[in-house]
């Protein structure tokens, strides 16, 4: 395991240098700096009064207050060249097929335990496996049919995969209105730019889940979108994308199993489904399979599925491929079922349930960043470089307490974009999540949610914990070989 360095390199800025902007961001330059603060500010103003009317929000429960949240918007795209992007899609398609190559293995012949190249324990002994799925191979043995996956960036040619999302991962809808934004705030910068469209994303995603349908279904199956309600924090995204797929938003209510068939409730009677997009976590999917107290999900589903007479997506169990203390595992992933060499780096990652490794973390918490293997959105974290001696004490104490929950990693120096703050353009901290479709063959539309720290020197970019969102652009061409610009001190970083 590779050891921390002790010299914390300064951040990538993707703009580039007061003295020499990258070619990619070369017109944004010059829009910056010939657009006065002011009408900045309105078009702000503008941005989160279009926002509001039409009723994205992300809400967080549990806090106090309104639940009911703008995730904040920042007007200033993050730019991605188009040479970038296709060397990220190549390898998002590699680390995708390995996903879904471990989920079939580990619910069938364990090829991959069996050879030694991941421990057992960790694998049939998590939490996120579900025994109930072994055996069950889904359509096309696709077990993640929609995955996001979390990108940084720390230099011009140095990406790495945070986290993978084979469960239910969201903000694609976020993808979509941050670009409907700024086409009617500003659509003559955005006509300078040849820009590759995020648009057709609801028609790639229909695709693929008619593409999971058991066969049966024929060329038209009936695909829904299974919600647990307006309370979940992702409710407005299950609503957008049912409208902009022209399919049903169902609720477990909605639903019912007879003969091992899944039938919706209409106003016409009984109507028969074949693909379930479910936003469900897995526990609450079926109360006669998992949690008996679950109220949202539909007796009898799992029946069902294991009948071949639905598809779910993405499959129950997909989430033992996201666990953090399976994702040290992944490039032996793509080793193991492709004969390949990884195109996309993990993070060095440190287990804490390893003595040797857990005594490093224990004795570096001041440079590492300390996850639940288990956590998300930015919960349950310690950022060790900026953390008060209280609380590295605080998580020391849990680890030792319960060593196989923990997971730590570098501190990364992420990398920044020109981003709108109280003092002016200043450089904040992005990441990146590209949604890969897998059905009959694999889809990527360009781009992803560009996340952002709006916090100074913050490298915390979830939106539960403060973060906003960026329009991400995937530049169709990659403009002049030498693209600089003269930068105002304001975009300096």
């Amino acid at each position: 395991m590779p050891r921390v360095s002790q010299t914390k390199p300064a951040a990538f800025n993707e703009m580039g240098t007061p003295d020499s902007v990258r070619a990619a961001y070369a017109e944004i330059d010059r829009w910056l700096r010939s657009t006065p603060r002011e009408m900045l500010d309105r078009k702000r103003r503008e941005a989160e009064l279009l926002f509001r009317r039409i009723g994205i929000t992300f809400a967080v429960y549990g806090e106090g207050g309104d639940p009911e949240r703008l995730i904040p918007f920042d007007l200033i795209p993050r730019i991605i060249a188009r040479a970038e992007w296709e060397r990220l899609s190549v390898g998002l398609r590699q680390r995708v097929r390995a996903l879904n190559a471990f989920l079939a293995d580990v619910y069938g012949p364990q090829e991959i335990i069996r050879a030694g190249r991941i421990p057992r324990e960790l694998v049939l002994e998590n939490e996120g496996y579900r025994a109930e799925m072994v055996g069950v191979v889904p359509p096309g043995g696709v077990f993640t049919q929609i995955a996001g996956i979390d990108m940084v960036r720390t230099g011009a040619d140095d990406f790495y995969v945070l986290e993978d999302n084979c469960r239910t991962p969201s903000g694609v809808s976020y993808m979509m209105e941050n670009r409907e934004a700024m086409l009617r705030l500003f659509p003559k910068l955005c006509a300078r730019h040849k820009i590759a469209p995020v648009g057709r994303y609801p028609e790639e995603l229909l695709a693929t889940l008619k593409a999971v349908a058991p066969a049966r279904a024929g060329d038209d199956p009936t695909v829904v979108i299974l919600t647990p309600g307006p309370y979940n924090s992702a409710y407005y995204e299950h609503c957008f994308l049912a409208d902009e797929m022209g399919i049903e938003v169902v609720e477990g209510a909605d639903l019912f199993v007879q003969d091992r068939i899944v039938y919706m409730r209409t106003t016409a009677g009984p109507k028969r489904v074949d693909v379930i997009y479910r936003r469900i976590d897995d526990e609450f999917l079926d109360p006669e399979v998992f949690r008996a107290d679950s109220l949202v999900g539909v007796p009898g589903l799992m029946a069902a599925y294991r009948a071949g007479n639905v598809s779910l997506a993405n499959a129950p169990g997909a989430g033992i491929a996201d666990d953090k203390a399976i994702y040290p595992y992944v490039p032996e992933m793509v080793r193991f079922y492709l004969g390949e060499e990884p195109l996309l780096a993990n993070v060095p990652t440190y287990l804490c349930e390893r003595d040797d490794e857990r005594k490093y973390v224990l004795a570096h918490l001041d440079q590492l960043v300390v996850k639940l293997a288990k956590g998300s959105g930015g919960y349950g974290m310690l950022i060790g470089p900026h953390a008060t001696q209280e609380q590295r004490l605080e998580f020391r104490a849990r680890i030792l307490a319960r060593p196989g929950d923990y997971i730590a990693q570098p501190t990364l120096a992420l990398s920044t974009c020109p981003t709108i703050a109280e003092q002016g353009i200043a450089p904040r901290h992005v990441d990146l999540r590209p949604f890969v479709l897998s059905g009959k063959d694999i889809r990527i539309v360009p781009g992803g949610l560009t996340r952002v720290a709006l916090k100074e020197g913050s490298l915390v970019v979830n939106s539960s914990q403060g973060g906003g969102t960026k329009d991400t652009w995937v530049l169709e061409d990659d403009g002049p070989e030498a693209g600089t610009s003269q930068s105002a001190s304001q975009v300096a970083g």
